[in-house]
């Protein structure tokens, strides 16, 4: 790219991003903190074009505001909050949000298809040969051989609407992507150069043109593996689920026929490779050249253009499977037996070519890793990447191995309808491995996770999906054992630097500060007291395998729109709008937000725009539908006290599902700038973590932008009116969290001020006693269940319950008491007058919710507050016990129980548990993992 054009795009940065991060975070410290993935440096305040949004996410408190007392320059002299910068001063912090539950899923449209009845196929017990011939007779009355029958099937095909030829065809037969020599993808997308980048294919047709078209060349390649074969494995799997032992027997026998994950391969139909543009040869052969000038030996290197990459997993040594998710399995169609197979191990730990070895006609798997653009906080960054382009960034250790297409029953596969099995609703899962090796976007790692940070992530994925919040999920975690295993060297907590001191109430250098002020300083040293590891430790490599409907970020379309600025240029260097439709750098932009609304949004916005291609009007939609899942999703996290960590744009998916299990943590003492990650400064705090989702989203809508305004809309002014009708989606969403805690989100409308000042009060009070997040909210639904208004004695009472008597519930015992610090008297008289007063509003709120139409569906107020407050969070105190032990040791064999019994506590976190897990779960943090580096804090 030009100098020229650089220079120009690094001055158009401050266009680009709608949101400063000194606008969206007022306290937020002048010095960017460092970041443990990116390691972006300080960049020099812009001056940028944006509107300047308020934040009401943050209830205020009943000052005003939430007080951030510095310290005196002599006691910051001292050692004291060396983070804190000013004495007296106000910090605005802006609060979070409630969740969402499910994700959405890609589909396709299929027009109802006349076939012969075929329904009494598979009602024998013949073998897969007779079924094969069977089902070949009935779709071609010619059946001379596998390769004729395939040909009949798919002139049948044809005869169907052109839309169920382009969308359906492949679905149908399984369709899988054949991989492609990097000389077929030179013919399939052969780009000439033009004047000012590079033109559409010189073929005279598209990539956007071809993708659909050329799903339908190869969807009936081989017609016997790919659909009789599979008709056949997937009815033994539908029997399989099946009540009757007997039935479920006779299933696992038939599909024990086959070698293991033939159904799983059978169901790849690989979308991204289908619909999107490899990196182009010649841009292969420039980064290649690049690379050997740097005499570099690793394999990071500058990916130009295109939407992926080719990459092989690299397989872990000894592989061994740890846990796995056994409800995302049965989802995949994937047997126990399956799983617990030599060919599961091999694959889902990197060996995706000694898992097919048994498999005839699979033909060499496709693996590969996209690159994609770094936004913090909406500022978009260049500097971390190696080459200082933005062209080096992307997976650097997550490899995608696949994307399958799940059918439905075949119960209910009549009348030779094949649509049946793939409805418009039909689910789509891709898979990635996380750990898998070094990419063309590694930056010095070694590509590898390790047990450790692996067994967090795969507990917190189900964790979280089992809380109802949208997320990734986790179906394996595979580790390399033994002697002769994988290992790598991480900065750890050594014993000498494990712990942080916070100075204490009677601390000299606090006498100047009144007890209240006292109380808000150390509150802020505890988050603020963080220290980066002192120490190299070896361990154990492991891949974890997360799965979701995809794994579009907002990053995707940011690169790609960055590149369409950078090409779009100022002034006589640069194309004319009219003309930026015609660049590749455009069309790969506009494919990327295709295939976004293809794999996320169906039937909201790829299918009502798709035929028109009305790129405009999808944008639209596509803001508007992601807008709602990332409100959703970021209130979830502060309704259930989680803090990501590291909400990047890079991190945020289009779809608003969490991900990443990086430096994340769950809450143990509330604070609204909370986070565990060492590098999160306050900008990725707590109940910062809406503004952070909004500032990711104003990057989404800006990498939109260049589509909208290629196609002849005022494009700032549609940034203007999403963004500001983001502010109060974000908004309600907090509200809806914070409110469904309280038991109050059904509260009338009149009731509004009554309800916020419920929480201005109360949220003080949580954070300078320092609260138990998860046991405050849940002793809090005790009280609601004790005096719960649909018990006819509250509800005949004139005034509300003893508040010593409920104050009493809320304090339970000396494990479930939530304040880690002894409550003043002060506290205590606020709670007793607190109380009553969120009781009041507990039983008007139940009284407006029986008079609504719907009354009868609502569930009693204290069973919504138990749904809205889970008993049972993964504390990092928690984790921390179960990777200690499997680990092991030279010694020490590996204990895998805890990981198998944290698992089994994540999955009904609403519910009571048994006794032991009351006892062992429901409690405060230990004290000493307040303050332990690993614990209370990590890099």
């Amino acid at each position: 790219m030009p100098t020229a054009a650089s220079a120009r795009y690094r001055k158009k940065q401050s266009r680009s991003s709608a949101c400063d991060p000194q606008d969206v975070i007022p306290n937020l410290r002048k010095k960017t903190p460092e970041h443990h993935h990116h390691h972006h440096q300080q960049q020099q305040q812009q001056t940028k074009k944006s509107i300047k949004p308020q934040f009401p996410f943050l209830r205020k408190s009943s000052g005003g505001t939430l007080v951030t007392v510095g310290l005196s320059l002599a006691a910051a002299s001292s050692g004291i909050g060396a983070n804190s910068t000013s004495t007296g001063t106000a910090s605005v912090v802006q609060s979070g949000n409630s969740g969402s539950i499910n994700n959405g899923g890609s589909a396709v449209h299929h027009p109802a298809a006349t076939r012969d009845s075929i329904n009494n196929l598979f009602d024998d017990e013949s073998t897969s040969e007779k079924l094969s011939e069977k089902l070949a007779s009935r779709l071609s009355s010619s059946a001379a051989s596998v390769r004729a029958r395939a040909k009949d099937a798919a002139s049948a095909f044809s005869a169907f609407k052109p839309e169920f030829n382009e969308r359906g065809a492949a679905f149908v037969a399984n369709h899988r992507t054949r991989r492609r020599s990097q000389s077929e993808d030179s013919s399939v997308f052969s780009l000439g150069k033009s004047k000012h980048g590079i033109s559409k294919s010189s073929h005279g047709i598209s990539a956007r043109d071809m993708k659909r078209t050329s799903l339908h060349k190869s969807a009936f390649a081989s017609l016997k593996r790919s659909f009789a074969g599979n008709s056949v494995m997937s009815a033994a799997e539908s029997a399989a689920a099946s009540t009757d032992p007997s039935v479920r027997s006779a299933a696992e026998q038939a599909a024990r026929k086959y070698p293991p994950l033939t159904t799983f391969f059978q169901s790849f139909h690989h979308s991204y490779l289908s619909q999107l543009a490899p990196e182009t040869p010649s841009n292969l052969e420039k980064s290649l050249a690049l690379r050997s000038r740097l005499g570099g030996a690793h394999p990071g290197r500058p990916v130009y253009n295109g939407h992926y990459v080719r990459v092989r997993p690299t397989p872990l040594a000894n592989p061994k499977l740890v846990i796995y998710s056994r409800e995302l399995a049965d989802e995949l169609r994937l047997n126990s037996w399956e799983v617990e197979s030599e060919a599961f191990v091999k694959y889902f730990s990197g060996d995706v070519d000694g898992a097919t070895l048994d498999h005839e006609g699979i033909g060499e798997v496709e693996t590969w890793a996209t690159p994609y653009a770094l936004s913090i906080m909406g500022r978009r960054y260049t500097s971390n990447c190696p080459y200082g382009t933005g062209d080096g960034y992307g997976d650097g250790r997550a490899i995608s191995i696949g994307e399958v297409l799940i059918p439905k029953s075949f119960e209910s596969f009549t009348n030779g309808d094949i649509s049946q099995l793939y409805p418009a609703n039909a689910s789509r899962y891709e898979l990635q491995l996380k750990g898998a090796g070094q990419t063309p976007f590694c930056r010095g790692a070694d590509g590898r996770a390790v047990l450790r940070s692996s067994i967090r992530e795969f507990l917190a994925s189900e964790a979280m999906y089992h809380l109802g919040i949208s997320t990734t999920r986790a179906l394996s975690l595979i580790v390399s054992d033994g002697i002769d295993g994988d290992k790598s060297m991480r900065p750890w907590y050594s014993s000498r630097g494990r712990q942080v001191n916070v100075p204490s109430m009677d601390d000299p250098r606090l006498a100047q500060y009144s007890e209240k002020e006292k109380r808000e300083i150390i509150s802020q040293l505890s988050v603020q007291a963080k220290a980066d590891p002192d120490t190299m430790v070896e361990e154990k490599c492991a891949i974890t395998t997360r799965v979701a409907t995809s794994f579009v970020r907002i990053g995707h379309l940011d690169l790609f729109a960055r590149r369409v600025e950078m090409v779009k240029g100022d002034g006589d260097d640069g194309i004319e709008v009219a003309s930026i439709k015609e660049t590749e750098q455009y069309q790969e932009l506009e494919d990327m937000m295709w295939h976004a609304c293809y794999r996320e949004y169906f039937d909201e916005v790829y299918a009502p725009f798709w035929e028109m291609k009305d790129a405009t009007a999808a944008a639209l939609a596509l803001m508007n539908a992601s807008m709602k899942r990332i409100a959703e999703m970021v209130a979830g996290w502060v309704r259930v006290g989680f803090v990501q960590g590291n909400f990047n744009a890079d991190n945020c998916l289009v779809g608003g599902r969490t991900m990443d299990y990086g430096p994340f943590g769950f809450l143990d003492v509330y604070h609204p700038l909370s986070a565990k990650w060492t590098g999160s400064g306050d900008h990725f705090g707590f109940m910062n973590q809406p503004k952070a989702g909004y500032a990711n989203f104003a990057v989404l809508v800006e990498s939109l932008l260049p589509i909208i305004d290629a196609n002849g809309c005022n494009a700032d002014e549609i940034r203007d009116e999403i963004l500001v009708k983001a502010q109060k989606v974000f908004s309600q969403a907090v509200d809806k969290a914070i409110n469904s805690k309280m038991g109050l989100e059904l509260a009338p409308s009149h009731m509004a001020e009554e309800v916020d000042k419920l929480w201005e009060e109360i949220e003080p009070l949580l954070r300078t006693a320092r609260a138990d997040w998860t046991l405050f909210w849940r002793q809090l639904t005790y009280v609601a269940t004790e005096f719960s208004p649909t018990k006819s004695i509250i509800t005949e009472m004139d005034s509300s319950p003893d508040p010593e008597r409920m104050l009493a519930i809320l304090l339970g015992n000396e494990s479930t008491n939530p304040f880690y610090d002894p409550l003043t008297d002060e506290h205590r008289e606020s709670l007793l007058s607190w109380l009553p007063k969120w009781h009041k509003a507990f039983v008007c709120c139940h009284k407006h919710a029986m008079s609504l139409p719907s009354a009868d569906s609502i569930l009693p107020p204290e069973e919504r507050m138990r749904l809205s407050n889970p008993k049972y969070t993964l504390r990092e105190w928690m984790l921390v016990d179960a990777y200690t032990k499997a680990d092991g040791g030279k010694f020490i064999a590996a204990d895998y129980s805890l990981v198998h019994e944290l698992y089994n506590l994540a999955k009904d976190p609403y519910g009571e548990g048994s006794a032991e897990s009351h006892e062992k779960y429901y409690r405060r943090a230990p004290d000493e993992s307040l303050r332990a580096g690993g614990t209370a804090f990590m890099s």
